[in-house]
């Protein structure tokens, strides 16, 4: 898992919930450089292990979202885009929650495939190449892509069926017991009217640093 400064929480901790316990995968986090790397929020860190340098290949690479701050420079770091591609080129999985899926497009790994993203930034993919497709997450070839933060937990499922069978994915989707009933019906901009969507960004851009 790639780490960068302002990448959103959940896009990582989600999947990764369910992917530290698949009978043979380590998950190990990755950034420029090792140690802790801050959240969107500026109020959270998690650890990367490893520097990117020290990474040459991986059978699974997820690159999360982030808040504007951070996806903004992601989209303009060619060193970043170099270690994706090179990664990519061995990799049997290559995948992204919420807006990661631009960072893999200014990688150019999304040229004329679907691929989903948070619903506030599907105007964008179609700018780094990708056609947007509706769904929880989209598979196109090797490469995965997950809608809006939560939706990472979905793909992750997905990817312990591919991976391990689904008999484990089964599983671990009740280990992590993950049975949504939200007490709302806001969870989608088709669900949500004008003033949800407005105070919704709105919520994000003022936590975000």
């Amino acid at each position: 898992m790639l780490l960068y400064d302002g990448f959103t929480a959940l896009d990582a901790v989600g999947p990764y919930e369910v992917l530290c316990r698949v009978p043979g995968l380590r998950v190990t986090m990755v950034a420029r450089e090792a140690g802790p790397v801050r959240t969107d929020t500026g109020e959270l860190s998690l650890v990367a292990d490893r520097a990117m340098r020290d990474v040459h290949r991986a059978d699974v690479l997820l690159v999360p979202g982030g808040g504007d701050r951070g996806v903004t420079a992601m989209l303009g770091d060619a060193t970043v885009h170099e270690w994706i591609r090179r990664v990519h080129r061995r990799s049997v999985w290559t995948t992204s929650v919420c807006t990661g899926s631009l960072i893999l497009g200014a990688a150019g790994l999304l040229r004329g495939l679907p691929a989903t993203t948070y619903w506030a930034a599907r105007p964008y993919l179609e700018k780094v190449g990708a056609t947007y497709k509706p769904g929880r997450f989209v598979e196109a070839g090797k490469i995965i892509t997950a809608a809006g933060v939560s939706a990472g937990i979905d793909m992750g499922l997905h990817l312990a069926a591919r991976l391990s069978g689904t008999k484990v994915a089964e599983a671990m989707q009740l280990a992590v017991e993950y049975d949504p009933d939200p007490p709302y019906d806001t969870g989608s901009p088709e669900k949500a009217d004008a003033e949800t969507e407005a105070l919704a960004l709105k919520l994000i851009a003022d936590a975000a640093v």
